[in-house]
């Protein structure tokens, strides 16, 4: 899967995740002709990583990565696994590889991704303490799994919460512990943090909220006041730190701990582009920079980059947006995601329910359970700026 084309320079992508695997694909649908070289830490061709927490977890497919190409894609690229970018020069359009190596390029795009958040607690960064983003990571939390009967997981976003349920479903005896009240509430508001509540708790997923952890280990969460929750596991998903250190060593500009870029993904340096977690990127149909952490806009933002480095334009526009598969419940949001003054829950029964967000009377977000319908509208109100329904 590699090939010597990568030796000349070319298009040097940084990363090994969907937006990696996105602009390569791009760049060569929009025509681009010059070698490909892909620098990943990996172990693995770029995957799949939504089933992580889900299927995968619950050990209802193979442990065997689920590539987003197979090899025939990757066969005139370049790609490198197992290696290590520690230096960006986009003045002398370089990259430096750990092993010494020097890279040329005359495009690169910075797609390196975010890391999970080790707590800032005592323990924080105890190798015992499971977190949940790789493929790697994943073996080692299903591996665990296998042989436990309890499970703790700090941290109640949809990383936490998915993997909560899966555990449960696995037959663990599994609690959640979280600083918010509700799940999700920060993010989604009350209502639907009741919601989701209630999911877990169907699931048998015990609730600590409003618990701030004091220190963790490999066994145990500790939190404050002096409670201890004990079990087999311990799994924190507690948000995740975008990888901006290439940044640092180029004197890139880095602002709310991304690289920021316009709406095609420039960074401001010549040939030099950033897509997925680790861009702070303008949408041009919000008019602002947005923080984004989803897999549609690492895919989306790569495209773009991919396009452009090729010699194409291509601007992003679209709202944001993800599901989230909780225990069968599949919730699908889309938003701005900088924030809501307003949340109004239409509730048709059965399980089925839309809440509409709002920020000075126009719809800034939309979140559903089998209301697909309200979900493309509330893309349309979204990128529209219209009222609030």
């Amino acid at each position: 899967m590699t090939s010597p084309r990568g030796e000349t320079g070319g298009l040097v992508v940084v990363g090994g995740g969907p937006a990696a695997y996105a602009t390569v694909s791009a760049y060569r649908e929009a025509g681009g002709a010059d070698a490909v070289t892909v620098v990943s830490d990996d172990d693995t061709a770029p995957y799949n990583r939504p089933p992580l927490s889900k299927d995968y977890l619950r050990a209802e497919v193979e442990d065997e990565a689920q590539p987003l190409a197979d090899d025939d894609f990757w066969s005139d690229v370049d790609l490198r696994l197992r290696t290590r970018a520690t230096g960006l020069d986009p003045l002398g359009r370089t990259v430096a590889l750990a092993d010494g190596s020097v890279l040329p390029y005359t495009c690169c795009v910075l797609a390196t991704g975010a890391y999970p958040t080790p707590l800032p607690v005592p323990g924080g960064t105890d190798p015992g303490v499971l977190m949940l983003r790789s493929l790697a990571q994943a073996r080692q939390l299903r591996e665990a799994a296998g042989s436990a009967t309890s499970a703790v997981v700090v941290g109640s976003g949809f990383i936490g919460c998915e993997a909560a349920v899966s555990l449960a479903i696995r037959g663990l005896s599994v609690t959640v512990v979280t600083q918010e009240e509700r799940p999700q509430q920060l993010r989604l508001g009350a209502e639907a943090g009741r919601r989701i509540e209630t999911w877990l708790h169907d699931a048998g997923v015990r609730l600590r909220t409003g618990a701030e952890v004091s220190a963790v280990g490999a066994r145990q969460v500790e939190v404050a006041g002096g409670e201890t929750v004990a079990a087999d596991l311990v799994l924190v998903a507690g948000g995740v730190t975008p990888h901006v250190e290439l940044a640092h060593t180029a004197g890139l500009a880095v602002r709310r701990g991304r690289i920021p870029v316009d709406a095609r993904m420039r960074t401001g340096m010549p040939g030099l582009w950033a897509a997925g977690d680790v861009a702070l990127a303008r949408n041009a149909a919000a008019e602002r920079e947005l923080v984004v952490e989803h897999w549609g806009e690492a895919l989306a933002m790569g495209e773009i980059a991919g396009t452009g480095a090729a010699g194409g334009d291509a601007a992003w526009a679209e709202v944001p947006g993800f599901w989230s598969d909780i225990g069968g419940r599949t919730l699908k949001h889309a938003a701005w995601g900088d924030g809501f003054d307003d949340a109004r829950l239409v509730d048709y029964g059965e399980a089925a329910f839309t809440i509409w967000y709002g920020r000075a009377g126009s719809t800034v977000g939309v979140l559903t359970h089998e209301a697909d319908d309200d979900y493309e509208r509330g893309r349309e109100l979204i990128e529209a700026g219209a009222p609030l329904p």
